[in-house]
Formats: C-alpha cells, structure tokens, sequence
C-alpha cells in the first residue's frame, strides 16, 4: 500500500512518498522535485506541472493558474472578482443542466480545448494536478496510489475544504484527511524529536511561521513526548510572495511607461512575462544587496527593455506589506496566552520566508532569531506524508497524537417550538481543538431543520458563512402524546469539515411493548457530552440543551433578517433527574435512529462528481493517445535522421549504390512530409512511415552489426575447437589427466570437432566470396548454436573427473572406532578446507 502525502501549493506542489528508508520527496520525469500548479489545453492533450509552466507566456488564454483560492466560491465573490482582473484566461460562472442545479453561479475557467470551448469548475482543474502528482508518486513507487494526506491552508472555510475533497474524489484518490499546512510542517518538525518534556511536565511551545507564495499563516504549538496540540492559528490570506512580486511589476509598468512609452498592462504576455522576471528579481535580492539588473530583450514592439532594482529601495515599495507581517503573531500569540519568554523556538518555513525583511520583522517581534531547521520548501509534503503513514496499516510509525484546532467558530440554529422563533449557540469556539463533537438534545414532535454557520463573518475570509442545513426527519410523538427526546450528534472530523453525523430519537416504552417488537434492542440513555472524539488527556464537560422553552438571546448571524429572534435554555440536569413515579408501569428506553437530510450546497452532488470523474478518465485516455502518437511521430523523425547520418558513415559499405540511392530518396521524401502535411496526423500514419524506413533500413543495419559480430564469433568457435583438439592429443599421447576417459566418449568429442570444424571453414570461405551489401551466409545467432552444441558434447567428456582411489590412511581411519566422523564425510571436510585455502599440515 502506498503512503503519500500532498502539498498543493499556490504556485508550486510537493510529493513526500514514504519508503522503508524514510519519508523522501518525488522527483518528476523533468527531475524537478517541485510540481508548478498549473494546467494548460491544447488542441490535442492537456499538459501539468512544468510541461505547462512555459505556455502561460506563449498560451495564456488556455492556460490555468493561480486557481487555488477560488475553491468553493461563487463567481461573485468579491476575491474571484480580484482575481480575476490579474488572469489571463477567462473565468465564468458554470452554467447548471437539469440535473445539476447547484452548478449554477459556481466559478470555472473557460478554455479551448480538443478545438472546442470546455469549462472547466476549479475542482476539476485541482484534479488535472492532482492527477499529475498521482502518476509522478506512482512512477516512484512502482505501485498504485490511492490513499493520500493532502495539505489546505488553516483559513480555508467548510466549503473550501469540501471542495478540495471533490477535487480528489475526481482524480481517483481517498483522501485520508485534510491537513493545515503549519500543522504538518509541527508534525514534521516534532516526530523526530526526542528532548521532549514528559507528557505530565509543562509542554514545549514553538511557534510556525509560513509565508508561501499568497498567504501567511502563523500557529502555535505545545509538545510533549508523543504528542501535538496545536494552541492557536492566525493568518493573513492575502499576504504573500506574489503581493511583493505584484509591488515589483507596478513599478517596472510605472518606469517603462515613463522611459519607453509603452504600455505593458495592454499586453497580456508581456505582464506575464514581467511578473515571471520581477519573481526572479526577488529572489536574487534575498541574496544580494547591490543593485540587480532587470533586462528583457523585445519586450513588446520589438523594443528592449532595462531596469534595475537592489534591496533597499524593494524594500521601501514594500514597507506596508513588511508591517502586515507583525498583525498575525500578535493575534496567535494572544489567542495562544503564551509569554515570549515562554517560548521555546521559532520556526518559519515558506518561499517568500527567505525575504530578509520578512526574516527580521518575525525576529524583531519575538525578541529571537528565527530557526531554519526544516525544508523551507518541502516540510509541508514530508507533514502530510507522515500523517498518512500514521493512518495507514502499512507502516508502523512513533506513536504521536495530533490536536488540530478549529480555526473560525461554529453556531447552529434550529426553530424552536410553536411559535417558529429561532434559538442559536455557539457549537464549537474559536481554536478549540478538532477533532471534536457534540450531542444536543431536542424535544421534537415532528421533524426539525438545524442550520450551522460560522459565528463570526467578520472574520472569515470567506463571503457565506452559511455551512449548511440538516433536516431531521421522521420525528414523532411518544405514545403517552408527549415530545419525544432527539439526540443529535454533531461533528468538526479530523479534516476539519462540520457534519450532523447522527440523529436518534429516544423512546419510553413498557417492558411488554418491548418483548412485542424483538427487533428494537434496549440500550441505556446517553449522558450527553461535549469533548474530543480522541480522549486521551482530554478533560470532558457534561453539557445539556433541552429544546424546548427558551429565554430569548441575541444571535450572532442576523444580518439577513433582524426581525428573527433567537432562544436558548440550557440546562445542567442529568436526564431521568426527576424521581420515578412509582404508580407508572415499568418503562424502557430505546434509541431509534432517524434520518438526516443535508440540503445542497456548493459542494458538488453525486451526480455532478461521477460526470466529472467520467470526464477525468476521458482526459487521461486522450492524453496517452496523443503521448503514443507524439512517440510515433518523435520515432519516425529519429530514424530519418539515424539511417541518414549511418548512410554518410558506416553503412555506406552495406547497401548497393542503386538501393543507397533508393533510400536516400525515401528519407528525404519522408522528412519533407513530415513538415509538412505529415506534422499533424494519427498514430497509425506514422507507424505506416516507419515501417516504411525499417524495411530498408532494418537490412542494412543487420548487415552492418553481422559484420561486427560475425568475426568475433568465428574466433571464439575457432578457439573451442583448438582447445578440444589439444585435448584429443594428449588423450592420444597416454596424458595422466584423460587416461581415465573411454575411448568411445573420446570419439564422440573427435566426431562433434571434426564436424564442427568443417561446418567453420565452409561458413568462412562463403561468406568471403560474399560482398558486404549481399546477404550473409552464416549469421552470428547460427554461429552461437554451433558453439553450444560443441561446448555441450565436449566439455562433459573432458572435464570427467577422476576416480577417487582410498589411501592407506582412510583404511585405518575406517578401523578407528572413536572417530566420530566416517572416513568420507573426513575427505570431504579436508576438501572443502583446501577450497577455503586454508593451510593447515
């Protein structure tokens, strides 16, 4: 089973595959251990990763990029809208068919592709890269892969994450889980460790700051041996390494107007071109504090362009940017209720980390230098690979718990009785840990619809903070006319994704109603809880919600409908508090699960997903045809310009000049159509073509390597032969070595050499009467055959050991009856200690 993990960057993607030797980082057929995020369509095929990453200059209108923050979001969505005035294909709101309702408004990319206008969702063009990393992990360990750990950022809202899941889900992976990316950058960090505190002392905090290429994120971790809790998580989404490079462009557009008059932004290739020089730009001044050249040959109108830039000044473009850094570790490290002093390292990891700037803000606020322990690149990748060998039987790993945090709070809303007025609570806060889940108890008599959503809008980089609506149905009465008692089971799981998991209504029957229906079981009423579906070192709080008669409180999403009042009564009792009632009949409980109904969201129904995986494997398919018919075509260009350059060479010799003449004609005819009409046709055209250079071809080239090898092979036979023949002569001689060998078998050996022998100078003097063009008489293979067979008959004759003689010795070592050993097992043992070469007299 293959264990792997996925960082699915902004910009770039990493593969940690896990071996016997450790977790190691994939390298793909370019050896480039980084996958760019990028896809780009053509007529024929798509093209991923570094394939790809040149044609967002020469292909930008086909070509998707920078996709990976429109997961989940309507194309109105204030940070589509952004988005989209810096990219240079075209994004569009999906249209919906019948079937697929929900489609509509969802944000995809228009392209062409296969000569025809395709859009493409953003969880489909996630799968494309995804798909890509899958074959790279699989060219890697010789084996399929499935299962997998993928990284998201610590921002990203239900919805996203949904939607990286889809993404999957399409590309043929079982996502294991969705892991935030300073949580795996912890668990990389931590797993190693081995100076951790003890897990009763006080924990170890550090501090991980991620800058990547457009989001920064910061979180602070406690460590104990074995285990990870994760305190608290700020971040800032939209600060990153493209929003320095974006400062770089505004002013290289600014002083090109100015000193060329050119107008860069009317150019959709040039600002890409500009954008790709300003990211190498600052990256040389991470390194370099002297002025750096920028300088772009036929720039746009066939004009040259030059600028230069050093650190000082970048930095001052960028001094707003430099102070937005401190805003996030003030807001982790107050979350986190942690003392500077109190913390133990300062970790940072990211590309646009290596921005000095950057580095000296993170060390100007925590009073410390920042550490450079990890792979500032691939962290993120080696995190999610460990956590998927920790979830997968495959490898046994440390035992080491993770407690992830929940970074946006969640409230559910329900109607609360009679008079339809909404009740609200807060269901899990803000940095509390996850996985976690609730069971709330309601008093139904008939079905109820509960809604969660994020507490806080404000906060939340995201536009919707609705997560969704579950309706709990097939809620009646208790036989006695009363409200029955519903538990519902509501649930943040590892990947950080909120559900109602379950919902069970709570029946009282009498023991006779009971033993009347024996296929409802009895079970004990559950105490309800609110905790850590891991429990380990977690302390539990007893909590109750009866639904029923609420005090009216404020909730905190009523932006929509002011006029909607919110009620909540919780209760601390202990269920069945009141005393029994001794004149009642004796009673049960019974737990009777009820449906859930979850209502559409922008995740995508089932339907939809299975239309998109068919699609995936049709483009997978496409994509191998054209790769066999690119192959086909790259196989008839090569052996034109092989057969040409062997006919000016060494196989000029082997062909006639009328058939040299005939060839020659067909190669050029070949290559002037392969240039022409034949630069665009079907896999079977070229295989036609080759077959047509290999029926001349071929001959020749056998005939050249005949030369080569034939000679070789007549002196080998011709070697054997002399031996076998030295041999018969001292056999003929009374030789002490074959005295012991019977004439009849010598005669054989005299027979097959003699035969041989003849056979050899007969193939000889035919093929020296042969031209080199001509067909040879003997070939190398019918060569080889006769040498086995000689080898065959020979060798068993006259390597036939002699006779073992016993000596006098081994007669008196017969008579020795305290030997422990037979005079046999003696020799043998004597023997072997001569082949070890030992010399012991």
């Amino acid at each position: 089973m293959a264990v792997v993990g996925f960082d699915v960057g902004f910009q770039n993607c990493y593969i940690a595959v896990v071996k016997s030797g450790g977790i190691e980082t994939v390298a793909d057929e370019f050896t480039e251990r980084c996958t760019p995020a990028v896809v780009s369509f053509g007529s024929r095929s798509r093209s991923v990763g570094n394939a790809a990453r040149n044609q967002i200059i020469t292909n930008p209108r086909n070509t998707v990029f920078n996709f990976k923050r429109l997961h989940g979001r309507l194309y109105q969505d204030p940070v589509v809208q952004t988005e989209r005035a810096n990219l240079p294909y075209d994004l569009v709101p999906l249209r919906g068919d019948d079937d697929d309702d929900d489609a509509d408004g969802r944000v995809g990319a228009k392209v062409f592709y296969l000569e025809k206008e395709h859009q493409f969702s953003v969880e489909q063009v996630t799968a494309m890269l995804l798909t890509k990393m899958k074959e790279t992990a699989e060219a890697s360990l010789q084996k399929k892969v499935v299962e997998c750990v993928i990284s998201i950022p610590s921002f990203f809202t239900d919805s996203e994450r949904r939607s990286v899941l889809d993404a999957a889900k399409i590309a043929g992976l079982n996502c294991l889980q969705l892991m935030n990316d300073t949580t795996a950058v912890a668990l990389n960090y931590g797993i190693y460790k081995e100076d951790f505190p003890d897990p009763n002392e006080k924990p170890k905090v550090v501090f991980f700051v991620d800058m990547g290429h457009s989001a920064f994120q910061v979180s602070a971790c406690a460590f104990n041996k074995g285990k990870l809790k994760v305190l608290s998580t700020a971040f800032d989404p939209y600060l990153g390494g493209r929003d320095f490079d974006q400062r770089l462009v505004e002013h290289f557009c600014a002083e090109f107007k100015s000193k060329y008059k050119l107008d860069v932004k009317s150019r959709v290739r040039s600002v890409q071109r500009l954008w790709q020089e300003c990211e190498k730009l600052r990256k040389l001044m991470s390194s370099n504090s002297t002025d750096i050249p920028l300088n772009m040959e036929c720039f746009m109108d066939d004009k040259d362009v030059t600028g230069k830039m050093n650190r000082a000044k970048f930095e001052e473009l960028c001094a707003d940017l430099i102070e937005r850094v401190t805003v996030p570790l003030v807001a982790v490290l107050k979350q986190a209720q942690v003392q500077l002093q109190d913390i133990s390292a300062v970790e940072i990891v990211g590309g646009a980390m290596r921005i000095p700037a950057v580095k000296a803000q993170i060390s100007k606020f925590f009073r410390r230098d920042v550490s450079t322990t990890l792979n500032a690149d691939e962290a993120v990748a080696r995190g999610c690979a460990l956590q998927c060998a920790m979830l997968s039987p495959a490898f046994r790993v440390r035992d080491f718990s993770v407690t992830d945090v929940i970074p946006f709070p969640i409230s559910l809303s329900w109607s609360s009785g009679a008079d339809e007025a909404i009740s609200c609570h807060e269901i899990f806060g803000k940095n509390k840990p996850s996985p976690s889940s609730k069971v709330i108890t309601f008093h139904r008599n008939r079905p109820f619809v509960l809604e969660a959503f994020y507490s806080d809008p404000g906060s939340l980089p995201f536009p919707e903070a609705k997560i969704g609506v579950f309706k709990v149905q097939c809620v009646q009465d208790q036989h006695n006319g009363e409200k029955s008692k519903v538990k519902v089971k509501v649930q943040v799981d590892a990947s950080g994704i909120m559900s109602v998991t379950s919902a069970t209504m709570v029946k009282r029957v009498s023991s006779a109603d009971t033993q009347a229906d024996p296929e409802e079981k009895d079970t004990e009423e559950i105490s309800i809880h609110d905790g850590l579906d891991d429990s380990e070192g977690q302390d539990k709080t007893q909590v109750r919600l009866d639904i029923e008669k609420q005090s009216t409180v404020k909730c905190p999403c009523t932006d929509k409908d002011p006029n909607l009042a919110y009620t909540l009564r919780a209760a601390n009792a202990e269920p069945n508090s009141q005393p029994p009632n001794p004149k009642k009949a004796k009673m049960k409980v019974k737990h009777m699960p009820v449906p859930i109904e979850e209502e559409k969201t922008l995740h995508l129904t089932k339907d939809c997903l299975n239309t998109f995986i068919g699609f995936e494997n049709q483009m997978i398919q496409q994509d191998q045809q054209e790769k066999e018919r690119n192959n086909a075509k790259n196989a008839v260009e090569e052996n034109v310009y092989f057969y040409r350059h062997k006919l000016e060479g060494p196989y000029r010799t082997f062909l006639s000049a009328d058939d040299q003449q005939t060839f020659s004609g067909l190669l050029n005819l070949i290559e002037a159509w392969l240039y022409d009409e034949g630069a665009d046709q079907d896999k079977q055209t070229y295989l036609h073509k080759l077959a047509e250079i290999h029926k001349l071809g071929m001959p020749v080239k056998d005939r050249y390597q005949e030369s080569v090898k034939r000679p070789k092979m007549f002196e080998e036979l011709a070697a054997k032969i002399h031996k076998y023949k030295a041999v018969m002569e001292e056999f003929t001689n009374g030789s002490e070595c074959y005295i012991h060998i019977d004439e009849s078998d010598m005669e054989k050996v005299r027979a097959c050499v003699k035969a041989t022998h003849d056979w050899l100078t007969t193939m000889k003097y035919s093929q020296e009467q042969l031209k080199p063009e001509d067909e040879p008489a003997v070939h190398s293979t019918q060569i080889y055959e006769k040498l086995q067979t000689l080898v065959n008959v020979c060798e068993e004759v006259v390597s036939k050991p002699k006779p073992r003689v016993d000596s006098p010795a081994e007669d008196s070592m017969q008579v020795d009856h305290n030997s422990k050993k037979s005079p046999d097992s003696v020799t043998t043992e004597f023997d072997h200690i001569l082949q070890n070469g030992e010399k012991n007299t």
